[in-house]
C-alpha cells in the first residue's frame, strides 16, 4: 500500500503541472481567436475544414512586428510624441497610461535592467528574512535627507510575484545573493520548494 500510494503521489506530480500548462496555453490560444475577427483567421481566409487553435496569434505577432517597426523610425517616433500627448490631454485616462508605460517600459526594456540583482533582505521586521530583487541605485533627494546610499528593492509577494512591495534600503542592509534573478523567482513562486542551484567550488 505504501508503494501504491507514493507511485499516486508521483503520477500526481507528473500529471498536475503538465494539466495546467495545458490548460493555461490552450486560454491563451483561445482568447487569442476571440480578439481577431472570426473572418481574418487563417482557417476563413484558406477555407479550412477545421478550426486552428491559436491561429489568430499569427496577426497578433504580425501586427506587434509592424507596429514596432513603425515606432523605431524617426516618423514613427514623431507620430507617437503625437499620440501621447492626445492621450495626456485626456483627465483620468493621463496618470493611468503614463504609469503602465513607464512599467511596460522598465519591464520589457532591451537592457535588462528591470531587476538587476536577487537580494536577501530582513522585512517587514528584523529577523524576518525574505527574497528581493535590485531595480536601482537611488541617490536623490530622499538618499541626501537621510545621508546614506539607498538601494531601490522590490519585495515580491507569494506565489504571485507579479504584486508587491517598493521599499528602499541602506545598501549595507541588503545581502546580495549567488543566485540568478530567474533562479530566485522560481524559488519565490514555489514558496521554497524548488531549491536554486548550489554554486560550484
Amino acid at each position: 500500500m505504501k508503494n501504491l500510494r507514493k507511485y499516486f503521489i508521483s503520477g500526481l506530480l507528473f500529471w498536475i503541472p503538465l494539466g495546467l500548462s495545458i490548460v493555461v496555453i490552450k486560454f491563451f490560444l483561445e482568447l487569442v481567436n476571440d480578439i481577431v475577427p472570426p473572418e481574418y483567421l487563417p482557417e476563413a481566409l484558406f477555407h479550412l475544414d477545421s478550426v486552428v487553435p491559436g491561429s489568430g496569434i499569427v496577426w497578433v505577432i504580425l501586427i506587434i512586428v509592424v507596429t514596432g517597426a513603425l515606432v523605431s523610425n524617426f516618423i514613427g517616433r514623431k507620430l507617437v510624441e503625437i499620440w501621447e500627448k492626445i492621450l495626456n490631454r485626456i483627465p483620468g485616462f493621463r496618470g493611468i497610461y503614463n504609469a503602465l508605460k513607464q512599467l511596460s517600459d522598465t519591464v520589457l526594456s532591451p537592457s535588462g535592467n528591470s531587476f538587476k540583482k536577487a537580494l536577501l533582505v530582513e522585512y517587514p521586521r528584523k529577523g524576518m528574512w525574505t527574497i528581493a530583487f535590485q531595480t536601482g541605485d537611488y541617490q536623490g533627494e530622499i538618499a541626501q535627507k537621510i545621508g546614506q546610499e539607498l538601494v531601490n528593492i522590490y519585495v515580491p509577494t507569494t506565489p504571485n510575484p507579479t504584486s508587491g512591495f517598493f521599499i528602499m534600503l541602506p545598501k549595507s542592509d541588503v545581502i546580495e545573493l549567488d543566485m540568478s534573478v530567474d533562479e530566485a523567482f522560481k524559488f519565490i513562486i514555489s514558496t521554497g520548494v524548488v531549491e536554486p542551484s548550489r554554486p560550484s567550488n
